[in-house]
């Protein structure tokens, strides 16, 4: 049930988004558009659980990183997926802290919305460094979702790329 109402959140956040890009291209044809503030919601309760929770991953707090997911987070990165946290714990959370704290990570931009007891997280980073004897540069992108549960702001789901 919990699990049918998160991809149902979603798929309507999903859906909004899509339509609002696109009607935004379709709307200003050749105009240019206003540049729009990379850092939004910065100060918001869901952002700082963002933070808190990528704060976790880079010092190596697998307790304080596993306690921000709920427990049916739905992870997916590359070609993985992973389903719940005590999944991402036990596989991919211990690589993901090496990798996290053997590079620079320099936000270039984030923004939080908060829609009622339900915020999305959207940041671009910047990766560099050095990971297992091979340079690292990449653009990291992430959308996580949150969820406000009545005793604090839990992510329920995670998309990583590069």
């Amino acid at each position: 049930m919990i699990l049918s109402k998160k991809i149902q959140t979603l798929a309507v956040i999903t859906l909004g988004m899509a339509l609002l890009s696109s009607a935004g291209a379709l709307a200003h044809g050749n105009e240019k558009p206003n540049t729009p503030a990379l850092f939004v919601g910065e100060n918001t309760a869901p952002a700082q659980a963002v933070k808190a929770f990528h704060q976790a991953l880079r010092s190596g707090d697998a307790a304080a990183a596993r306690a921000m997911l709920a427990d049916d987070v739905l992870i997916v990165e590359g070609n993985g997926v992973e389903r719940s946290a005590d999944e991402y714990a036990s596989h991919h959370m211990l690589a993901d802290m090496k990798f996290m704290a053997a590079v620079q990570s320099e936000t270039l931009e984030h923004q939080t919305k908060v829609l009622g007891k339900v915020a999305y997280s959207v940041s671009r980073s910047q990766l560099t460094g050095d990971y297992k004897g091979k340079p690292v540069d990449v653009i990291s992108k992430e959308t996580l979702v949150l969820v406000d549960t009545g005793a604090g702001w839990k992510i329920v789901h995670v998309h990583w790329s590069h």
